[in-house]
């Protein structure tokens, strides 16, 4: 009786650690391809990617003009993602961004029709621009990953990401986002007014015919995707915070509530979303373990519109981000 020979044609097992580092690679070379639309916002779209890889959501603020909008279009290209905008405005209803139920003509029947929010990442123009219970309505499908309408949940598909831009909230006609809501935010980036020289590398492209409604003109290409997406956010999840590193995370929040300037410290939610934002920012530039500067680095984005100022101190025109700046500075560094 003949032996049957051992098949050495099959499928190595796949590794996750190469896989989840050629995850990383390819997630990293999105930066080189949104720069080539977008000058000078290389903080904004870290940002970003630290909140994909978390399954988080961001508040962009900036004044109009500072590249908001182009800025989720070009990462949609890079990450190969299905993309939409919904320009908030005062009289937005809940079900033009959830869905609504509607009459199918050809069966006479109600069924769903799927809002704007079934997409993977959805740009939320102006936020700050329509009323309380339309931004609620975002803030519920953020917080569930899915919408319900007339008793039944749909899921949204994955990743899912809000990029909801608020102009400062000094623009009349403006809803400002209640605390509560604010803290649904994994982080808020700013989007500052270029340096001069980015601002010319700005005018030089438009000179040279740069569209930006055509990001694909500009070269942008989609260098990663879904697949890359879930690799990266599983790897985040195995990245190694030390007793020390969570003892760090939880002195700063308790140093924020001791603030004599702020009615409103960190809460334990935004203390975990400082881990999970600094897990993901390790990951992402290669280790895997937290250190206290990845904690220090991401402190800003992930707390400070999470931090309410009492109103004498908003009447003295104390700056809330200086107020964590001094509360970090008085929390020891491990080492």
């Amino acid at each position: 009786m003949t032996e049957t020979p051992h098949d050495h044609t099959a499928e190595p097992t796949p590794d996750p650690t190469r896989a989840a580092g050629e995850a990383r690679e390819r997630l990293t070379a999105v930066r080189a391809e949104v720069a080539k639309a977008v000058v000078g916002q290389d903080a904004a779209v870290s940002g970003l990617l630290v909140a994909l890889l978390c399954g988080g959501h961001v508040l962009m603020e900036g004044v109009p003009g500072t590249a908001k909008t182009l800025l989720v279009r070009t990462l949609a290209g890079a990450l190969a993602v299905d993309t939409r905008r919904v320009q908030f405005t005062p009289d937005l209803m809940p079900g033009d961004i959830t869905g609504s139920m509607v009459i199918d003509s050809s069966q006479g029947e109600l069924s769903f029709r799927e809002g704007p929010v079934f997409t993977n990442l959805l740009l939320a123009d102006e936020i700050n621009r329509t009323p309380p219970k339309t931004q609620s309505a975002l803030l519920e499908a953020m917080e569930e990953g899915q919408v319900s309408v007339d008793g039944v949940s749909h899921q949204l598909p994955r990743p899912f990401l809000v990029a909801a831009t608020q102009n400062p909230v000094e623009y009349e006609g403006t809803y400002p986002l209640p605390e509560a809501q604010l803290d649904r935010f994994l982080v808020k980036v700013v989007l500052p007014i270029p340096e001069r020289a980015a601002e010319l590398e700005i005018l030089r492209r438009h000179a040279a015919g740069f569209d930006p409604r055509d990001v694909a003109g500009a070269g942008v290409r989609a260098v990663t995707g879904a697949a890359d997406i879930a690799a990266g956010q599983a790897a985040v999840k195995t990245v190694q915070v030390s007793p020390e590193v969570a003892g760090y995370i939880v002195d700063i929040a308790r140093a924020s509530r001791d603030s004599p300037s702020l009615s409103l410290g960190v809460s334990p939610r935004g203390a975990t979303a400082l881990l999970r934002a600094a897990r993901a920012w390790a990951w992402l530039v290669g280790r895997d373990f937290v250190t206290p500067d990845d904690v220090k680095s991401l402190a800003h984005a992930t707390l400070v519109h999470r931090l309410g100022l009492r109103p004498e101190a908003e009447l003295e025109g104390v700056d809330v981000a200086q107020v964590l700046a001094s509360a970090l500075g008085s929390v020891p560094v491990p080492r």
